[in-house]
């Protein structure tokens, strides 16, 4: 069984089995958003989660002092996400009734004064924030190395736990591309999510059916393609940055075989059987006029069909391709890591005389 899971553990298979769960829950949010759920979730989990602990290899990744407010961060994640669908659907049911949302009705629209409400809750946060971090730094120790060592680099070396997701870009991207352009992406096209969905409803309270692109898009982007990188860069990249199954050891003499081709490679090595030409822009002429059809040719086309059309209608033709090209860059990532793992693509565009790598 820990075999299993170690190999069903792998990115290849993770990260498509995170895609369908994702589905499964905005699709059954109803569902899923129940206390009946939570409660028999919660049950569930609880001896699968002993089981994990009863692993010595597993106990050494989570408690690793580094790894406890990661631990800590996931659980709080899972309980919002979770309450998020259960507002949702409430309000949803309510709104189907006939109903204004809970956030609506007069009792939640009441305003108190800032003092004592607010400012009272605010100092009772404070005080049990300091008190849960002293216990915290007395029962664990802080995880303090020696000063740095020039001559010595830790293996792994790991960035903060809130850029391991863009440490596992660096695997399939270029670092001009995983650590500038597609963060800037995936971030600037959350935070524009709200103004390229002008949809006014669904403001000020929880829904998913008033809201779907918004809500499937966020949560896409929030939950697979940043939390799930980082619970890999912390749980599951041992030393060299290799992958490790939750109940593999550590072993510093892993040997993995990876042999990465560019498209550039695929087309006249492999399949044309020919030297790689000279001129450079012919070289990547495939990789070429396939970005430029993802770039260009694919929002010209989505704008022809039903869905692209109903979306210009409520948004413009601006705001259509803004959010198209937004898009687009964010599925760039998952595209690119299918690729490296079913046919160890490296780089669809290498132009390393340009420094363009895509």
């Amino acid at each position: 069984m820990k075999e299993f899971i170690n190999y069903m553990a792998d990115p290849i298979r993770s990260f498509p089995i995170m895609t369908i769960l994702y589905i499964l829950m905005m699709k059954y949010y109803r569902i899923i958003g129940t206390k009946k759920f939570a409660i028999g979730a919660v049950v569930a989990s609880l001896p699968v989660v002993a089981w994990f602990c009863m692993d010595a290899n597993f106990r050494a990744i989570i408690l690793w002092p580094d790894n406890i407010p990661i631990n800590i961060i996931i659980i709080l994640i899972a309980w919002l996400t979770w309450y998020s669908l259960y507002r949702c659907a409430q309000n949803d049911a309510r709104i189907e009734k006939g109903e204004c949302p809970i956030e609506a009705t007069p009792e939640n629209r009441e305003k108190v004064w800032t003092w004592p409400n607010l400012v009272y809750t605010e100092l009772m946060c404070m005080i049990g924030a300091t008190v849960f971090l002293v216990v915290w730094a007395i029962i664990f120790k802080a995880p303090l190395e020696e000063p740095a060592n020039p001559t010595w680099a830790p293996n792994p070396a790991k960035a903060p736990w809130y850029f391991l997701g863009l440490q596992e870009m660096l695997v399939y991207f270029d670092p001009w591309m995983a650590g500038v352009v597609l963060p800037g992406i995936i971030v600037v096209g959350l935070m524009a999510i709200p103004y390229i969905d002008t949809n006014p409803k669904g403001n000020g309270y929880f829904t998913i059916k008033e809201r779907p692109l918004a809500m499937w898009m966020f949560m896409y982007g929030w939950l697979v393609l940043w939390i799930y990188l980082i619970i890999v860069g912390t749980f599951l990249r041992g030393p060299n940055w290799t992958f490790y199954g939750p109940f593999e050891y550590w072993d510093f003499h892993k040997v993995v075989s990876e042999y990465n081709v560019n498209l550039s490679e695929f087309l006249w090595i492999k399949w044309l059987n020919m030297p790689m030409p000279g001129n450079i822009v012919l070289r990547e002429i495939l990789g070429i006029i396939l970005t430029v059809a993802y770039i260009v040719v694919i929002p010209l086309w989505s704008a022809k069909t039903k869905w692209g059309k109903k979306i210009i209608e409520n948004t413009g033709q601006i705001r259509y391709y803004i959010f198209i090209f937004l898009l687009l860059g964010m599925t760039s990532l998952p595209i690119k890591m299918v690729l490296r793992w079913l046919f160890s693509l490296k780089y669809i565009i290498a132009l390393p005389e340009w420094e363009l790598n895509l």
